[in-house]
């Protein structure tokens, strides 16, 4: 059986609201949420940066400063690296131009990110927020969002 998550992260990684303000976030997320999906949506707070995955979704990964395509094992070695220092920082140099840039920041094939704080929708029965959607969570939280859409 696989499961679909809808997920909303703050756009600065390591950035997190104030209690108050995830509640809000997610209580105004939770009304977009048909049905039976919207049971135990809340905001999740977390000690460190974590990876925020698209599963089964992830394709392609450019970076986005020359455009290259960056290989998988590329960036999950980056991302190991990182995790293995507690994610203190993101920044990698892409192999391609050898520039120095945020994981967070590459051009994801389908959105992939890293965040602190999120709220996730489980089997949520709808696809992605709109635009005004998701600047209303935004507007509840107090920064914007970005957000993801995982399927395991």
């Amino acid at each position: 059986m696989s499961d679909d998550y809808l997920t909303v992260i703050p756009t600065d990684p390591y950035w997190q609201p104030s209690r108050d303000a995830g509640e809000r976030a997610a209580a105004v997320m939770s009304g977009m949420i048909p049905g039976e999906a919207r049971r135990g949506l809340e905001g999740e707070w977390h000690d460190t940066v974590e990876v925020v995955f698209c599963g089964f979704r992830f394709g392609g990964i450019l970076c986005p400063h020359c455009g290259a395509e960056l290989t998988a094992n590329w960036w999950a070695d980056a991302v190991t690296a990182r995790y293995e220092d507690g994610f203190r920082t993101l920044v990698a140099t892409v192999p391609c131009c050898g520039v120095g840039t945020s994981l967070n920041d590459l051009v994801y094939d389908w959105p992939t990110g890293f965040a602190r704080f999120r709220i996730e929708a489980v089997d949520p029965e709808r696809s992605w927020l709109t635009d005004e959607e998701l600047a209303a969570v935004a507007g509840a939280l107090g920064h914007p969002l970005r957000q993801i859409l995982m399927h395991v």
